[in-house]
């Protein structure tokens, strides 16, 4: 399962945003301390629906995404967010930004500017996470007066480049890293070393420039960043839109001159600014989607159901969703050898519809 945290500012329109992911239908409370608000979002996905259709299984089961919010009064100390489990977690994180206008929402510097506040709260990840690697560097610096050992001498010069990035006003999202330093990187859980979705929260007149919220609100020069995307919605109209019933939600939609609900385009965004995938198990009991990243391997992604299928793989009978649904049956598809078998080194395809089989 996906995993993501909002952050931003006060009066952003960051917990409208969560309810309309969430479906939740009340503000998050807070108790006066740091702590999340999680709620899942099951992922919109017509190819589900075509093959919940070819099938009529007793169970329609979408993928799923994690959304964490902040409860608290008042402005969130960011560094609060390291020691709260559904952020330091999380696969990436949605920055809400307000674009909106609205005189009886004050905004906490009165004036109204994405990319002014993007900055601040990007300022205030890098500090959070200066903090952690300054802390560990101290450690490791007494540790090592004890004797270099060699893993703690690679984590040393790690976090000796992490924090000149960070001294130098560089989230470790930029850093390149890969293999080993990448997979070390992630067991700090830096929050700046995260992907990050900029969602410009738009001002009702401003609908029609969802598609190019980032350009259009000066955030080009933070998306030029690695691994940073953006998306607009109008959070107040999309929440509305989403009490709606199909049909008026649609034709909404399509009056505004959007062809996906705000739901819709950010989970979509952060499929795509993660790299995820989905791939679909079909019968008559379920059809079901799971999400993985993009080339996970079909062993790999046999885990995504059960660590038990994963360890006695033996092989994947795969067919593209499209040919699926063009032939009509899984039998249609064998005969057209359409149907294919797959060893564990196969890359997963986004759309791939799999039978695997292993060992009991």
């Amino acid at each position: 399962m996906l995993r993501a945290g909002l952050i931003g500012l006060p009066s952003s329109g960051k917990s409208t945003l969560f309810q309309l992911l969430t479906s939740t239908r009340e503000a998050p409370r807070t108790r006066g301390k740091a702590e999340a608000n999680v709620g899942i979002s099951r992922v919109p996905d017509e190819r589900l629906d075509q093959l919940t259709a070819l099938f009529n299984p007793k169970r329609r089961v979408p993928a799923t995404v994690e959304f964490a919010d902040m409860a608290v009064a008042g402005r969130t100390d960011t560094k609060a967010l390291l020691d709260v489990a559904a952020y330091r977690n999380a696969d990436a994180l949605l920055h809400v930004v307000r674009a909106f206008r609205d005189p009886a929402v004050p905004h906490p510097q009165e004036t109204i500017s994405p990319a002014r506040d993007a900055r601040t709260i990007e300022d205030e990840l890098l500090l959070a996470d200066l903090g952690v690697a300054e802390r560990r560097l101290e450690r490791l610096e007494k540790d090592l007066k004890k004797g270099a050992a060699p893993e703690l001498v690679k984590e040393q010069a790690l976090l000796v480049r992490c924090k000149a990035a960070l001294e130098d006003g560089k989230p470790l999202r930029t850093l390149g890293l890969e293999g080993e330093d990448a997979r070390q990187l992630r067991g700090f859980q830096f929050l700046s070393a995260k992907p990050l979705l900029v969602v410009v929260n738009l001002d009702e007149a401003d609908v029609s420039r969802a598609e190019t919220a980032g350009a259009s609100f000066g955030l080009s020069d933070l998306l030029a960043e690695t691994h940073t995307a953006a998306v607009g919605v109008c959070a107040k109209i999309e929440l509305e839109i989403a009490q709606l019933e199909p049909a008026d939600a649609a034709a909404f939609l399509a009056d505004l001159g959007l062809a996906a609900s705000g739901l819709d385009r950010v989970i979509r965004a952060a499929y795509d600014l993660l790299g995820y995938i989905s791939f679909f198990t079909v019968g008559e009991d379920e059809c079901r989607a799971w999400s993985i990243p993009r080339n996970t391997p079909a062993q790999e992604a046999a885990g995504a159901i059960h660590s038990d299928i994963q360890r006695g793989f033996i092989r994947a009978e795969v067919v593209p969703c499209d040919r699926l649904l063009a032939r009509g049956s899984l039998a249609a598809c064998r005969d057209h050898g359409e149907l294919r078998l797959e060893g564990k080194e196969y890359r997963v395809a986004d759309g791939d519809v799999i039978e695997f089989r292993h060992a009991t």
